[in-house]
Parts: structure tokens; C-alpha cells; sequence
């Protein structure tokens, strides 16, 4: 269960597509039930999507979920609610917390004290719905479940009442297909004044939480004119048209592309084409494109605030950096002072940083584990 499963919504609608063609493929039936007017493609013809209706109010009320869950909801054996806050979650509390069925809950970063810290008044608003609904929601789930440690350990610090089972399963990936020259120039036939350049890769919302302003001022520090920042994704809060004048003040024209949303067959020649990836995220709760870029084998340069850093920096699969001016610079500086060999020996890591922790076949099995644990508990 989830709210959107909207592509342009960013990492969660994505995660959930992802975790349920890996169960899909395993031979589990999966239904995914979200408040969209439309359907949205599911990654797997074997995944069956209700689209509900859109919710009427912020808060995601649809009264036409209830009703649904209670004709169809007694059916599953396991229910999953992907992210908090809104009444898809309590209404799965509502129906599921005292019945046969459990539930378990994927907050997506939802809990990260970033927003405590960043919206202040809106936390305090939280305080007001949080003791009598969401704590609940956490407390009487099977499992809540968090894509890294990192997030388990940040949960923890939001709200001093904090009660539920804490498990850990990470998101994944299928294995990319081999890099193919038609990919990349189908990528740099679009973008033809990429050719030739050093392509530093961000793909992501255009959201102030995710670092571009930082990215374009710290490109204004780098005197090597081969360096090109891609900016690649959709314009979600309206925020391109500062982030271009910006780029027009700095005189950064020729080394800042926007390319809005990418997909198929030019995203993967993105990747391909890119030399590195970089997001210097202020609060990033796993960071869906780091791993397709680890896939593809490019070097990651991310900030300390993206959850799965500590794993990118054990692997040596790129540079780690504070989230601030002085950090993204750095880590522009670290990509580029290394020798060919060393940035080869990166890409190999990254790769094998993919395959050893994000792998989609790794991940459904984590995943797996903890749906399987009420079945064999004594």
C-alpha cells in the first residue's frame, strides 16, 4: 500500500515497484493499492495495481480505501504499508492491527529528525497527530522496516515516544544490462554539447533538500572547463528557474545542463556517459539512483546525510562529504585528482558494491526473512 506510485514523486513509488517485482519473481502474488486517479506501469506484467482514486486533502484521505480493504483486504497473507503520515497508513492500523494478518511498515526516511530540524512548526504539528495515530501504527506492526542502519538509527531520534520492531532490509536493483554504445549516444545525441565533456551525473527531484544549489557553486570553484554538471530529473517544487539564473550569474551556461526526467533508454545512456555521480543531499533516506549508478559502475560522490554512506565509503566506491558548500567542493576535487588507475579501480568497486549489498535477488531475499518470521516463531 502506498500513496502515488507516481514515477515523478521520486524514491518511494520507485522502491515500492522495485521490492514488489522481486517478490513478483519469486512466485509471490503482489497487489499494490495507492490513491492515484491512474495506474502507473509496476516493472512486472505479474504485479496487479489498483489505482483508488485521488485522495481529497493533503493528509491523502480517500473514501474509498476502507471500503476496498475491507471487501479484498482479507485475502493477503502479509500487508505493506510504504511510507507514514498520511491516512493510508492509519487506515491499515485501523483494519489490520488486531486481526490475523500482520502488517509491516516501510517509513522511507519519513522519520529522519532532518524535518524535525528543517520544519520546526511542522514537527511540532506532527506531535499533535503522532501519540495517538503513527506511534501506534509503528508500535503494533510486525516489523518496521528500514532500508539501511543509518535510518533505524535516525528513527530513533524524532519523537521520544518510540515503540515498534525494528528490522532491516535494503532496497535493490536488478543487474543492469551491458553498457552499449546505442544507449550512450542515444543519451548524447539529445544532449549533443555533452559530447567530449566530463560528465558529473545528478539524477534526482529538483528539491532544495537535495543539494543542486551546492553542486552549481561548487562547479563555479573547478577551473577544469571539461567538467559538465548534468542536472537530470523533474522540477517538482518549481525550484529550476533559480537554480538557472544562478547558472547565469556564475556564467556557468556551457557547464550546466538540464535535462528534466530521463528514462529508458537515454537514462541508462546517462549513466553510461556520466564519469561520476554526485549528491550531496542534505537528508537522502537511501538514495535509489546512488545504487543504479553503483550498477552502472560509476564512482558516487554523496554527502554524510545519504543513508547508505557508511556502505559506499567502507567499499571505497566513491568520496563522502558534509553536505554543505566547503563538502560538495571537496568532493569535486577528490574525483578529480586521482590517476586513471585509481578511478578504474573505484568503478570496479562500485560495481561490486552493488552486487554484494543492492542486488534486487540480495534484497527480496532480507525482505523475505522478515515477512517469514511470524511463520516461524514458536
Amino acid at each position: 500500500m502506498v500513496q502515488t506510485l507516481d514515477p515523478k514523486t521520486g524514491g518511494v513509488a520507485r522502491a515500492v515497484t522495485l521490492f514488489s517485482k522481486g517478490l513478483a519473481e519469486r512466485g509471490h502474488e503482489v497487489e499494490i493499492v495507492s490513491l492515484d486517479r491512474n495506474k502507473f506501469p509496476t516493472e512486472s506484467a505479474q504485479v496487479k495495481h489498483h489505482a483508488l482514486g485521488a485522495a481529497r486533502t493533503r493528509y491523502g484521505y480517500s473514501s474509498a480505501l476502507m471500503p476496498w480493504l475491507r471487501q479484498h483486504g482479507g485475502g493477503f497473507d502479509r500487508v505493506i504499508v510504504n511510507g507514514i503520515w498520511q491516512y493510508h497508513s492509519f487506515c491499515t492500523w485501523r483494519l489490520y492491527a488486531k486481526s490475523r494478518i500482520p502488517y509491516y511498515v516501510f517509513p522511507h526516511g519519513m522519520l529522519d529528525p532532518w524535518f524535525k530540524r528543517t520544519h520546526p512548526f511542522k514537527h511540532a504539528k506532527k506531535w499533535l497527530y503522532w501519540p495517538w495515530a503513527e506511534y501506534r501504527v509503528l508500535r503494533d506492526a510486525e516489523a518496521v522496516i528500514f532500508t539501511a542502519e543509518e535510518e533505524q538509527a535516525h528513527a530513533r531520534e524524532s519523537f521520544w515516544l518510540y515503540q515498534c520492531r525494528e528490522r532491516i532490509a535494503p532496497l535493490g536493483l536488478e543487474t543492469p544490462r551491458e553498457n552499449s554504445c546505442a544507449a550512450e549516444n542515444n543519451f548524447l545525441e539529445k544532449f549533443p554539447a555533452l559530447r567530449g565533456s566530463r560528465i558529473l551525473l545528478f539524477m534526482g527531484r529538483l528539491h532544495p533538500k537535495k543539494g543542486c544549489d551546492l553542486l552549481i557553486e561548487a562547479l563555479a570553484r573547478v577551473a577544469d572547463d571539461s567538467v559538465v554538471l548534468v542536472l537530470a530529473g523533474p522540477d517538482q517544487v518549481g525550484w529550476s528557474q533559480t537554480l538557472r539564473e544562478r547558472v547565469r550569474d556564475l556564467t556557468l551556461c556551457d557547464r550546466v545542463v538540464f535535462t528534466g526526467m530521463l528514462e529508458g533508454a537515454v537514462k541508462r545512456g546517462a549513466f553510461q556517459a556520466a564519469d561520476a555521480f554526485v549528491l550531496p543531499s542534505h537528508q537522502e533516506n537511501f538514495g535509489i539512483a546512488v545504487v543504479e549508478a553503483l550498477a552502472a559502475g560509476l564512482p558516487v560522490l554523496i554527502s554524510n546525510r545519504v543513508n547508505i554512506w557508511r556502505e559506499i565509503e567502507a567499499d571505497g566506491a566513491g568520496y563522502v562529504e558534509n553536505d554543505d558548500l566547503a563538502g560538495t567542493s571537496r568532493l569535486i576535487e577528490r574525483w578529480l585528482r586521482p590517476s586513471t588507475a585509481v578511478r578504474a579501480r573505484m568503478s570496479n568497486n562500485a560495481k561490486q558494491c552493488f552486487a554484494r549489498r543492492f542486488e534486487l535477488n540480495r534484497a527480496t531475499e532480507s525482505l523475505l526473512r522478515i515477512l517469514n518470521e511470524s511463520e516461524a516463531a514458536p
